[in-house]
């Protein structure tokens, strides 16, 4: 029998999982933008450096620290606390908000989502993960 709180990693697990990927398909995204508009990138370790620190690259920050704090959450010996797998939920929910009219973020997710197929699939992946409905008790 799956208690509550197995079935809350197992939620949160397949809600990193998803949020990852959407996160490995922006940075793809990202760097082909940036290489169209700066010229191809010499090496893997100048893309990293400009992943961390430059300002192209800033917007997408919020989502690999979501993922950190979901990885920090599941890697936890301590059994979940009530709520925070809804509240880890409740926060990408949040952040994947995007907007033509916004800033930041929310603009920068728009234009990715307009010019990019895969970042539109993995969106659909993570939303999915977001609205299923949690197991009823065994």
């Amino acid at each position: 029998m799956t208690s509550a709180n197995d079935r809350d990693r197992q939620r949160l697990k397949l809600l990193r999982d998803n949020l990852a990927a959407l996160h490995k398909t922006l940075i793809e995204s990202e760097r082909i933008i940036y290489e169209q508009t700066f010229g191809k990138l010499e090496s893997p370790n100048r893309f990293l450096q400009l992943l961390i620190s430059d300002p192209w690259f800033a917007w997408l920050h919020p989502i690999s620290e979501l993922v950190v704090l979901i990885d920090e959450t599941l890697d936890s010996k301590e059994p979940l606390m009530a709520g925070e797998t809804r509240e880890l939920m409740k926060r990408t929910s949040m952040l994947l908000k995007a907007s033509e009219e916004g800033d930041g973020f929310e603009r920068s997710y728009f234009d990715a989502l307009q010019r990019t197929p895969d970042v539109i699939l993995a969106h659909a992946d993570v939303m999915r993960c977001l609205s299923e409905p949690k197991p009823k008790s065994e």
